[in-house]
């Protein structure tokens, strides 16, 4: 085909469908539509990203506590949990928590009372794992700290992650129901400007068909052009919310928190908030086809 006629094809394609692809309103609602899909998306990665970094990192910490009124026994059972911590082989670094810290850690919350010496403190030893099964290596030192003293308790940080995990998996959760649903709408905003165009353009099929064009011909006119329009729509909502990301990443960085900071998007998270566009394309052409094609079989 030479350059007059794609030329001629392009002017006849345009004279079958003669909006403008900024004219009209679908690419305004498919750029805005895409702009909250991409945030729902980036929402729901980072979210999962932040429960699996933070649970990684609590996997292998655990605190020892020593319960104990009496401050000599307290003390000395604290240097013997932390002895016989460094000597396990499940235990990979060991860090007594200074007293007089601690009490200014709870001086807000107690008073006076914290610093005091008459309220009897527990004595925490923050303790970091040998890699490997987290639980079976809780197991064994819970057996040795109680044969040590019933009064020596372990907590494990995952522990205390839980309830954020259910909470931040629940969102994630949420924000794949949200995408799911604007991928619905989508399709439905693409299935009534299909819809519609066609009823509007009635008569130009009517010749198309007497001059032999087929369905699947005429229906590649509609899905090309429904397709430009979703591109372009796409585009500019993926480009918006690019750059909000970006900003709220910045905001997120400076408020120098760690679970705030966890919530970040590796490279994998990037493809496949860029992959978006591209599918919200391909299911919009999909739908254009299979709408031009069942209204053009009513026809018959």
């Amino acid at each position: 085909m030479t350059g007059a006629d794609r030329r001629a094809a392009a002017a006849a394609r345009h004279r079958l469908l003669p909006e403008g692809r900024v004219a009209g309103p679908m690419p305004w609602v498919i750029a805005i539509m895409m702009f909250l899909t991409v945030l729902a998306a980036a929402a729901g990665l980072g979210l999962g990203t932040a429960v699996k970094s933070v649970g990684a990192e609590l996997a292998g910490r655990v605190t020892v506590q020593i319960v104990e009124a009496n401050a000599d026994r307290r003390e000395e059972l604290s240097g013997r949990a932390a002895r016989l911590l460094r000597e396990s082989g499940d235990v990979q670094a060991v860090h007594p928590v200074d007293p007089a810290a601690l009490a200014d850690q709870i001086k807000p919350w107690l008073g006076e009372e914290a610093v005091s010496g008459d309220l009897p403190i527990p004595a925490l030893i923050d303790v970091e794992l040998t890699p490997g099964s987290a639980h079976a290596r809780v197991d064994r030192l819970r057996k040795a700290m109680a044969a040590l003293s019933p009064n020596i308790r372990i907590e494990p940080h995952a522990a205390f992650l839980q309830p954020l995990g259910r909470l931040l998996a629940a969102l994630g959760g949420l924000a794949a129901g949200i995408v799911l649903l604007m991928a619905i709408a989508t399709a439905a905003i693409v299935v009534l400007a299909a819809r519609a165009a066609h009823d509007s353009h009635r008569g130009t099929i009517d010749v198309l068909h007497l001059m032999g064009a087929t369905d699947v011909q005429i229906a590649r006119l509609f899905q090309r052009r429904i397709g430009l329009d979703v591109l372009f729509g796409g585009l500019l909502g993926f480009a918006v919310a690019l750059l909000v990301i970006l900003l709220l990443g910045a905001r997120l960085t400076a408020t120098g928190s760690d679970l705030l900071a966890a919530i970040s998007l590796p490279w994998t998270s990037w493809l496949i908030l860029a992959a978006l566009p591209l599918g919200g394309v391909l299911l919009a052409t999909l739908a254009a086809r299979w709408t031009v094609l069942r209204s053009l079989g009513r026809l018959l």
